[in-house]
């Protein structure tokens, strides 16, 4: 029971007693009937704060449903770790202690339109101009905004222009320390800006007049959360639009397989340049085979006349090893078996991290079958005649990450170092191994591998600009390989989606990774998955792996609930990295 007087309500944070103890809870809004008996008082308010509306605990109800997550794991990921210390400064308190966001001084009431979710294709080097172009409607009608990058360092090219172009408008909630973090957050909330530029997190922000949420490189792994409820921004940022009657735009030169796969059935719309206008302003693509240690000879003749270059390989390091030379057994690591790698002289497990001794006989020498980002920055070094950066720190010093693209210099990098970095018109762009980002296990794989590649292509500029692309791959007719040279994606994403559903992982049908005891298989079958597929872990524990239909989900969610009074279910994972 709140007492009179507090000023809390929806969204504050307060002291209870429960069961002998004092803990903190959520005010989630009036009951519609008190339980009989004894109900004890709030004891205290934490917070001046209140941490969210009704609007975005409807939200947060949302994900715990979507992501069969407790409520409270919910609540606690939507808002930075409190500080109290930056509540002091607070300003703007009203209404006894609820902050409330300004009236803007130049609009009047927001017209409130039907949600749409939109996947737009920008040119390439063009988002920024794109996104900026957007919230300038936005804006105009009176309405706020969210930009979500996936990453934070190096600032991305579509995050600086926002911010650049408005100002003391716009707010950078990325990175910073857990005090920075938390001001910046009641700033949002205290109405102080109409635009919020960040990562993952910010798709919570707290803004009261939301138009419009801006996705940006929505394939990126970046924008999935790896902790619980294990929510991917996509969704939730389709979710907020719904729910607020704004408009949710997904942005990629690549969309996902469940963007592609809602394109066709029409949840999604699509806004692109015309083909006559992608094709012009597409990158020049070649194939060519590779040979040893990732080279060619195509990919010599184009890095020796390079002035400026990005050189994609799938590995780090120097090497990795194949072989003990003490016993001659299959190089593995000591401590867990893994596969040893070479990097900056030193044999080091992949997995992780010891020191490269062989599992075998506790030999440290081994040999190398040379290949990574060290060895072809060492080779490329020889030919360029400009400086090479990167490979595992730029050759001859010790930093780790490879500088962005630019000119006047070679980069070679990983996947990792494909950052949005803005239009660049680069004399060379080479995928040097495709082949293994193709092979690799997972269900994402082809998706993100194919919208890496697409970004990194698009630093070559159109191919009136000179630059090139080289695709080093002995498999040039595959679909996503094609893909990228007719710079066209849609076709491969359906035959992917095709593939997942004949696997038993449709797009858009939610995945749960679900551990219990002995008896979890037969119970969750009962609940009527798509697919569900059980390993024992032990002779009395079971770990599953299913698929629900969405219209499913709420029957599934109650059976697993149920599981979890009983002692059945111990633990669950939401879309799983599969």
């Amino acid at each position: 029971m709140l007492p009179e007087g507090t000023g809390a309500g929806t969204g504050s944070l307060v002291s209870v007693p429960f069961h002998g103890r004092t803990v903190k809870g959520w005010i989630l809004g009036p009951a519609a009937d008190v339980p009989a008996g004894r109900v004890l008082a709030v004891r205290s308010v934490r917070s001046p704060v209140r941490f969210f509306d009704p609007q975005m605990l409807a939200l947060l109800r949302w994900m715990g449903e979507r992501y069969i997550a407790p409520l409270a794991s919910v609540i606690e990921r939507s808002h930075p770790p409190r500080v109290a210390g930056e509540e002091q400064a607070i300003d703007r308190v009203v209404d006894g202690g609820l902050r409330r966001a300004r009236p803007s001084p130049d609009h009047g009431a927001v017209r409130r339109q039907p949600s749409t979710t939109a996947w737009v294709r920008p040119l390439p080097g063009h988002e920024g101009i794109d996104c900026v172009h957007a919230l300038e409607g936005a804006l105009a009608r009176g309405e706020q905004a969210i930009v979500l990058v996936p990453e934070a360092e190096p600032v991305p090219a579509t995050a600086r222009a926002v911010l650049e172009a408005f100002g003391q408008r716009a707010c950078a909630f990325m990175g910073g320390d857990r005090r920075g973090r938390y001001r910046a957050w009641l700033d949002v909330q205290g109405g102080r800006f109409d635009v919020v530029v960040a990562t993952r997190p910010g798709v919570f922000a707290p803004l009261d007049r939301l138009g419009m949420i801006w996705v940006s490189r929505e394939v990126h792994p970046g924008h999935r959360e790896d902790r619980s409820p294990y929510y991917h921004v996509r969704e939730v940022a389709m979710a907020r639009a719904r729910l607020s009657g704004g408009r949710c735009v997904l942005a990629s030169l690549s969309p996902s397989v469940e963007t592609a796969a809602a394109i066709d059935g029409g949840v999604v719309s699509v806004s692109r340049p015309g083909r006559q206008e992608e094709r012009a302003a597409a990158p020049l693509v070649e194939t060519v085979a590779p040979e040893a240690e990732d080279r060619s000879p195509r990919l010599a003749a184009l890095v020796r006349r390079a002035g400026s270059g990005a050189l994609i390989v799938s590995r780090r390091g120097y090497g990795t090893a194949r072989v003990c030379r003490s016993c001659g057994e299959p190089a593995a690591c000591a401590s867990c078996r893994g596969p040893i790698v070479v990097e900056r002289g030193r044999p080091a497990c992949r997995v992780c991290g010891a020191d490269g001794v062989c599992a075998n006989c506790g030999g440290r020498s081994f040999g190398v079958e040379r290949g990574g980002t060290e060895r072809i920055a060492e080779w490329a070094s020889r030919l360029a005649p400009v400086p090479v950066r990167g490979g595992g720190g730029e050759v001859g010093s010790g930093s780790d990450a490879p500088p962005p693209p630019g000119p006047g210099w070679l980069v070679v990098g990983t996947a990792a170092a494909v950052k949005d970095v803005g239009p660049l018109w680069l004399d060379l762009v080479a995928i040097l191994d495709p082949d293994r980002a193709l092979v690799r296990p997972g269900l994402h794989a082809g998706e993100q591998a194919l919208a890496t590649w697409m970004e990194a292509a698009a630093w070559a500029g159109p191919r009136s600009a000179g630059g090139r692309v080289l695709v080093q791959t002995r498999r040039p007719a595959h679909p996503a390989i094609q893909a990228l040279v007719r710079w066209e994606p849609v076709p491969f994403l359906r035959a992917e989606a095709l593939r997942r559903a004949e696997g038993g992982f449709p797009p858009n049908h939610p995945v749960f990774r679900i551990a219990g005891g002995g008896e979890l298989e037969d119970a969750l079958r009962a609940a009527g998955p798509v697919t569900l597929l059980a390993v024992p872990t032990a002779p009395d524990r079971t770990l599953c792996l299913v698929a629900v239909r969405p219209e499913g989900l709420p029957s599934f969610r109650r059976a697993v609930l149920q599981l979890v009074d009983r002692g059945v279910v111990t633990r669950v994972e939401a879309e799983p990295q599969l």
